[in-house]
């Protein structure tokens, strides 16, 4: 590659400092020292000049912003598992590649769906903050205080058994958990078989007969709301509800009127309908321990963030040494 004129990269979010440091080895690379999030007259002007764009999943980069973009731009390497935020057919349009980077962090954003899957019926965060709030004051174990509700023997149906579901439900097993699960086609005979796994081809019969409700699938926009207002009404009063896919899979503002009036008994969620933007009646209802909220962290690992880097610069070596990347994206996913 020294032989050749190295393309022209622009990275809109900082990213770890070892991914830095290679991109700039491979490439002419413009990377966001800052971090400070790129405005939208930024990313216009990186499109007309950069031969590569690096977005993330907070980077909106749609059909206005592609048609805009120079001839030069050919490839655009997202630093992202989820592609929603990229208009893929636009840019197909306009012969330019699109990549993410997927499968390394369906361990990752597993763990987190686990925690919350804890951390909402044992009461964790709000065992935690009456520990270091000052506003409370700890008098001592009591039999009957604090009291949540045990794991073993629930039912826990999972949204989308793809990699990541498939991972949340070998963790929520060894919790002694049963596993059960709605997705557009059932999973292999043999995976039904280790995880002993129940399928539900209608996800209202599933929601209807669960304990916990794990959303694990992607979003499309088939998937936009698809826990609608009607079908969080299908859940049991004592049942919790998970999210660490996308925010927007969930009617927020039903839920939480649903947690609200009692219909479910709460929720823990990593992702929100309008990120960076937390609904006011959300935070409201984790002060009040019906929820945990955390700031869209399941996939914040440090070897998951360099495993990332390493497929955008895999995707660019590969695309301008005249092969086609491993990631790249279709016109059609979305």
């Amino acid at each position: 590659m020294t032989s050749k004129k190295k393309p022209r990269v622009y990275i809109t979010r900082k990213l770890p400092d070892l991914v830095e440091t290679r991109m700039r080895e491979l490439f002419d690379a413009e990377l966001n020292i800052d971090d400070v999030p790129r405005s939208r007259e930024a990313l216009l002007e990186a499109v007309q000049h950069a031969d590569v764009l690096v977005p993330t999943v907070t980077d909106r980069i749609d059909q206005t912003l592609i048609e805009q973009a120079g001839p030069q731009l050919k490839l655009i390497a997202s630093f992202s598992n989820g592609v929603d935020n990229i208009d893929i057919d636009a840019a197909a349009r306009r012969g330019i590649t699109v990549t993410n980077t997927p499968n390394v962090l369906t361990e990752d954003t597993a763990d987190m769906a686990m925690a919350l899957i804890l951390a909402v019926p044992r009461r964790l965060a709000e065992g935690a903050t009456i520990l270091t709030d000052r506003r409370h004051e700890w008098a001592g174990w009591s039999p009957t205080w604090m009291l949540g509700r045990r794991l073993g023997g629930k039912r826990l149906g999972i949204v989308g058994m793809g990699r990541i579901g498939t991972a949340v439900a070998r963790r929520a097993k060894a919790f002694g958990l049963s596993i059960h699960y709605h997705n557009r086609k059932r999973v292999s005979r043999e995976t039904e078989e280790q995880l002993e796994a129940t399928y539900w081809d209608s996800l209202d019969q599933m929601l209807a007969r669960v304990d916990i409700v794990s959303v694990n699938c992607p979003s499309t926009p088939a998937t936009y709301h698809l826990l609608s207002a009607r079908r969080l009404q299908l859940m049991r009063p004592t049942s919790i509800l998970v999210n660490t896919a996308r925010g927007g899979i969930i009617d927020e503002t039903a839920l939480i009127k649903c947690i609200r009036e009692g219909r479910i008994a709460g929720a823990g969620l990593d992702v929100f309908e309008n990120e960076p933007v937390v609904n006011p009646k959300l935070v409201k209802l984790a002060a009040e321990g019906k929820v945990v909220l955390l700031p869209h962290m399941s996939s914040a690992t440090i070897e998951g963030r360099v495993d990332m880097g390493d497929k955008v610069i895999i995707n660019i070596r590969t695309f301008f040494d005249g092969h086609r990347p491993p990631d790249r994206v279709l016109p059609g996913r979305n």
